[in-house]
């Protein structure tokens, strides 16, 4: 039998009485949430087996009632105004997956004040509204998870603040857009220039009508903001992500890092140094036999490197419906498990408790220290040299110095492989790269990661 309103587990003449559900009120109901709902009416049971207590929506927002009726049925309240959801006495977690960042951020901060939980796959909003939202919910004694919002399937947010929370965190990178890790591999394989690439991504349903999110970086800056909170317990702020995307890059060093042993994935870096931490998302040059060069198509790959674990790698679908589902309703199986918890005993919204956090210094992008690749197009045999020369003399360490195969005596390109420099001095070498009469056109740059352990 179910009692209500007290959900907690009793005794009863010697009998347990189970936990009332928990209620389920959503604010959307597209992508991710007709996934979300397909696997709780698919697996209920075994969610239930796990949660301790049956997992129900009764009531959805959505701007399209019909279409909305055809995927929950009848069973559950309908209404095209989320803000009812959000503050209804009837709903104790609410899940938002409308996405934006405005009016989700009220509807969020109104079901906090009405003392709901929260779930939510918007990286977007927690990146930029995340420090009001998790203070918000500190005050009201509620939680919000966001698993659903970093890497998808991924239990990514999870394993840093649960799984490695022995470990300090030295860094964490990874690919954590879909969209642009499909682009990249399909610029490798097939040959393919950066707009063909992208077309094929549209056509197959990757990548946006408008696709500046995915490839300006912005959607992988957005989740990296999440992951360096979780890791160094630092808070969330997108505006320090340094975020460079992948629209500039050039099917020729696509080839160029082949042939110097590497390949090219939008990476999104947050690395603790001695002076401040670094948050940044580029394309970037990774060894051809490391891990995450082997992560190809949408997935998404995240490595995380702690002092007492080592390294440890986190692989998985970077998109999908039914994917994203699986992290929404893991952080609503944790909800259900909080009943009689005080809020001082529940994992941190951002990993570490608030008390704790820090306002970390993020190192300006002239100091950040990285490997370095050059493509300096040159008019003939004497480029080469020259290109040597200079940077020995601007004091960028060159590690590696060789032509690109296939050029001709009067177009050749000059490829380099840097050591460790500051991005600031290889800047101004750029600059001097691009004043030698030698010299034939633009210098292209890019950075090189080992990802070492």
């Amino acid at each position: 039998m179910y009692r209500d309103p007290d959900p907690r587990f009793e005794s009863l003449g010697g009998h347990p009485v189970a936990l009332r559900p928990l209620r389920v009120g959503m604010i959307g109901i597209g992508t991710v949430g007709a996934g979300t709902f397909r696997v709780l009416a698919r697996n209920q049971a075994e969610i239930a087996a796990r949660a301790g207590r049956g997992i129900e929506v009764v009531a959805v927002a959505v701007r399209n009632l019909a279409r909305a009726a055809g995927i929950v049925g009848e069973s559950v309240a309908l209404t095209d105004d989320p803000m009812q959801v959000a503050t209804h006495p009837a709903v104790d977690v609410l899940v938002e997956v409308a996405g934006g960042t405005g009016p989700a951020r009220d509807w969020v901060l109104a079901a906090i004040a009405a003392g709901k939980h929260v779930v939510t796959a918007n990286k977007a909003l927690l990146a930029e509204h995340g420090e009001a939202i998790f203070g918000a919910a500190r005050q009201h004694g509620v939680a919000v998870a966001y698993e659903g919002a970093v890497a998808v399937s991924i239990p990514i947010v999870k394993a840093l603040r649960e799984g490695l929370t022995a470990n300090r965190i030295g860094w964490v990178a990874g690919i954590v857009n879909g969209t642009t890790n499909f682009i990249l591999s399909k610029m490798r394989d097939e040959g393919l220039d950066f707009a063909e690439a992208l077309a094929q991504a549209q056509a197959l349903g990757y990548a946006e009508a408008d696709p500046a999110f995915d490839i300006e970086g912005i959607d992988a800056a957005h989740k990296l903001a999440l992951l360096a909170a979780n890791a160094f317990g630092m808070r969330v702020d997108f505006a320090d992500v340094q975020i460079e995307g992948i629209t500039a890059l050039q099917r020729l060093d696509v080839a160029c890092a082949e042939q110097l042993g590497y390949r090219i994935k939008l990476l999104a870096v947050a690395r603790r140094r001695e002076d401040g931490v670094e948050l940044r998302v580029q394309p970037a040059l990774l060894p051809a036999t490391h891990l995450l060069a082997q992560v190809n198509g949408s997935l998404n790959g995240i490595l995380v490197h702690g002092d007492a674990s080592g390294m440890t790698l986190y692989c998985g679908a970077g998109a999908g419906s039914e994917q994203t589902a699986s992290a929404v309703i893991a952080d609503l199986v944790d909800m259900a498990r909080l009943e009689g918890t005080h809020a001082a005993q529940r994992v941190p919204h951002q990993g570490f408790h608030a008390h704790a956090l820090q306002a970390l210094p993020v190192l300006p992008r002239a100091a950040v220290r990285t490997r370095h690749y050059l493509r300096v197009p040159v008019h003939g045999a004497p480029g080469i040299t020259a290109v040597g020369a200079l940077l020995a003399r601007q004091g960028v360490p060159v590690e590696r110095l060789e032509w690109m195969a296939g050029g001709t005596e009067d177009a050749r390109q000059v490829l380099v492989l840097t050591d460790e420099a500051p991005q600031g001095t290889v800047d101004l070498a750029l600059h001097a790269l691009q004043a030698l009469p030698e010299v034939a056109g633009p210098c292209v740059q890019w950075r090189v990661e080992p990802l070492a352990g």
